[in-house]
């Protein structure tokens, strides 16, 4: 019997390759779509690149039931009384915003700027980074998908994690990463034939880096001309001697051997080898003298970054297999 996923905020960028992924997913049926500006528009108008024809409708929570899912992809401060509401009804709640990623709420309210309005919900959901918490997920009532940088800066260090010291990441990322909403930072003269770094170390998944790797990340991302993917460089101090370039590929084999969308790799990879899937490719190269490790990580970022982690931890909390619909 197929489970029911209802997608809210399937117009932006990561909702709409959602609804689609679970529109052709061999084991969930697409329940409600909603928008708010875009109702009444089928999904393939407005983004005609999912051959999707159901319609976008106004969000009801109503229409949930007790036992289906949720995919909520709505802004950080607007997520939160949604997903509330969803889980006060028996529905399993897969977060795409940041609303509930940072367990802190000091850390949460500093960094987003926003009272949280169910705070207990923070306490319980799960981050939901299967190479980190793959059982606690299975049974979660909800799920806190992770920010895309920390996805492929986190998978670029965690082998390691026990022997960090601290961290620097510098990732670039697809105009993509900045939502749907147009502004000028993202408008086309200014994107086009440049690299421009932002929010330099002020950006708001920092924490999230953190809390996962148990050290202080300093990180800076840059705005690259290209649409989608994800690449992170991270500069790490480790305690103990630094092991070699086969050592660290074994260390790192070893960490992924049983996480079928993550990759070890050589030499660094780049993005064009996971633009548009699930996939993540991870390498790490010693660097002895400076008592350092680099770790390379790179996603799509509304893939394994958004859309295709939500469907993994969805797969997960549905007792199906991992990879169902990702491949």
């Amino acid at each position: 019997m197929s489970s029911t996923v209802h997608v809210f905020g399937a117009a932006g960028f990561a909702g709409a390759q959602l609804a689609a992924l679970v529109d052709a997913h061999p084991h969930f049926s697409l329940g409600q779509i909603t928008a708010r500006a875009d109702a009444g528009r089928s999904l393939r108008d407005v983004a005609p690149e999912y051959p999707v024809d159901q319609e976008l409708v106004r969000p009801d929570v109503g229409a949930t039931s007790a036992g289906d899912f949720a995919a909520v992809c709505y802004p950080h401060a607007e997520a939160a009384q949604l997903v509330g509401e969803l889980v006060d009804r028996g529905v399993r709640v897969v977060d795409v915003s940041a609303d509930h990623r940072l367990p802190d709420l000091e850390v949460y309210e500093r960094h987003y700027g926003v009272e949280h309005p169910r705070p207990e919900l923070v306490a319980e959901a799960v981050y939901g980074m299967p190479e980190i918490n793959r059982d606690r997920i299975r049974s979660a009532r909800i799920v806190a998908n992770p920010g895309c940088f920390p996805v492929a800066s986190i998978l670029a260090l965690l082998p390691l994690k026990d022997r960090l010291l601290d961290a620097i990441v510098d990732a670039k990322t697809g105009v993509s990463g900045a939502g749907k909403t147009p502004t000028a930072t993202v408008h086309f003269s200014q994107v086009v034939e440049n690299l421009s770094p932002y929010k330099a170390l002020a950006h708001r998944h920092a924490p999230e880096m953190a809390q996962a790797l148990g050290v202080h990340v300093a990180f800076v991302p840059h705005l690259l001309p290209i649409d989608r993917g994800l690449e992170a460089t991270c500069y790490a101090r480790i305690s103990g001697p630094v092991p070699s370039a086969q050592e660290l590929h074994a260390i790192y084999e070893d960490r992924y051997a049983d996480h079928p969308f993550v990759t070890v790799r050589e030499s660094p990879p780049d993005m064009r080898g996971v633009q548009r899937t699930n996939e993540a490719q991870v390498a790490a190269l010693p660097d002895p003298e400076g008592g350092r490790i680099v770790g390379f990580g790179v996603i799509d970022n509304i893939g394994k970054g958004a859309a295709g982690q939500a469907v993994q931890n969805l797969n997960l909390m549905a007792d199906r297999p991992e990879t169902e619909g990702l491949r």
